[in-house]
């Protein structure tokens, strides 16, 4: 009696156990790597991008995402060029979501800009994100780009009229690279948080009519010169700050 009792207790605990399913290794909690990682230069700084995982390593919702790790290596000649080596990568940059400090979050993006560039050098970078346990998800895609002298800033001027304000500036001389127009910018007075970029294209007539204006408010505008280096766009530094407002009719 004792012996089929104990089989069938036996029994029971074998059925419990299969209900559970096979174990789930620890680093499938990991994050899924970092996907869209881009670079681009604005002035003289890179500014490095990418958006952040929403899944697990298994394509489960991501929980306890803690942050990420930026790494930059200088991209040598081919003959000397070794990504894999130990040493070819230096973190550059270590965000903390809870405070993230200078990495703003822009457009689903997160963003840092990387000051600590030279003019002539081309750099590499990945981003590893890492959970709240300590577990990291496996390296992003590369992003590379080469530092070039950024464009000087142009002059800018204002004249207001009744329906708009249009904008003149001066195309700086003694650029690297091909010419491309400029990038209009503006803001509503001094809140920094209005500020947006009107010409989603770089402007190439050297002048703007801004048109989207309402009565009554004083806007600042700044405009970058844009040039073209291999198909990508590098912004200059920043112009001088203009001020405009519609006209009251006469």
């Amino acid at each position: 009696m004792i012996a089929r009792y104990l089989v069938i207790v036996g029994l029971l605990l074998l059925a419990a156990c299969g209900k559970k399913g096979p174990l789930v290794p620890p680093e499938s909690f990991a994050p899924a790597p970092v996907s869209a990682l881009s670079v681009e230069q604005k002035e003289d700084a890179f500014y490095v991008s990418w958006p952040a995982p929403s899944k697990d390593e298994a394509g489960r919702p991501l929980k306890e995402l803690a942050g990420f790790r930026v790494y930059r290596r200088p991209v040598l000649p081919p003959d000397e060029d070794c990504e894999e080596c130990p040493t070819a990568y230096t973190l550059v940059k270590t965000v903390d979501l809870e405070y993230p400090q200078d990495v703003r979050f822009y457009n689903n993006r997160y963003v840092f800009a990387d000051r600590n560039v030279t003019d002539g050098v081309t750099y590499q970078y990945k981003v590893v994100s890492f959970r709240n346990d300590g577990s990291e998800s496996a390296a992003s895609n590369r992003a590379r780009r080469a530092k070039i002298a950024a464009p000087p800033a142009p002059h800018l001027s204002a004249a207001a009229g009744p329906t708009s304000v249009v904008l003149q500036w001066e195309a700086p001389s003694g650029t690297v690279g091909k010419p491309a127009g400029a990038y209009v910018y503006r803001r509503r007075g001094e809140d920094v948080s209005t500020l947006v970029l009107l010409t989603p294209t770089p402007v190439v007539e050297r002048q703007y009519e801004d048109l989207r204006l309402e009565r009554g408010v004083t806007y600042v505008y700044t405009v970058r010169a844009v040039v073209d280096i291999d198909g990508m766009p590098v912004e200059g530094a920043v112009s001088n700050e203009v001020r405009g407002m519609l006209a009251e009719p006469e």
